[in-house]
């Protein structure tokens, strides 16, 4: 497959898990939620709306203070 360039497009696969009983915060709809990373990126998307949420490694790890486990902030 070749870009509007000429250029060949590189496509990566994304290893993407649902997440169990997880609640999209925008439609309601259960068990629709999936998760994966995407250059260093923890992303959460919704496959019903395409709402989406991410949080960088980096940022959870300097916020966390060492008590909590972790924190997500969506977009």
């Amino acid at each position: 497959m070749m870009n509007s360039t000429g250029s060949p497009v590189v496509e990566t696969r994304r290893r993407k898990r649902f997440i169990a009983g997880a609640v999209c915060p925008q439609c309601q709809s259960a068990d629709t939620m999936m998760l994966y990373m995407e250059h260093g990126v923890e992303k959460v998307e919704c496959v019903n709306c395409g709402h989406h949420q991410s949080q960088a490694e980096a940022k959870t790890e300097s916020a966390a203070g060492g008590d909590i486990i972790g924190i997500f902030r969506p977009e």
